[in-house]
């Protein structure tokens, strides 16, 4: 997961600097897509490792450290997230 949220950083450096140099309204949020996408996989890849981790708690009789209503609400908090709004304006201008 950490390699995904530095590639994100990288990504979000450039889209920066494309924004900052005036660039093309489509480019930015092409590249505002593939972050948005990238996080997204980021946060499933956290969830689905959460849910791992309890099945295997569980398999060895402990605890586990998430309920299954708690990992519910992270995986319904990152489908809310894909709902959001959309674009007003198609400014770049910082």
């Amino acid at each position: 997961v950490v390699t995904r949220l530095k590639r994100v950083q990288g990504q979000v450096a450039g889209i920066i600097s494309m924004i900052e140099d005036g660039r093309d309204c489509g480019e930015v949020v092409t590249q505002l897509a593939a972050v948005s996408r990238a996080l997204d996989r980021a946060g499933f890849k956290v969830v689905a490792n959460g849910l791992q981790q309890c099945a295997t708690a569980e398999g060895r009789g402990e605890k586990p450290p998430m309920s299954a209503e708690q990992l519910e609400k992270l995986f319904l908090a990152l489908r809310a997230q894909r709902s959001g709004g959309g674009i007003t304006s198609c400014s770049t201008a910082p």
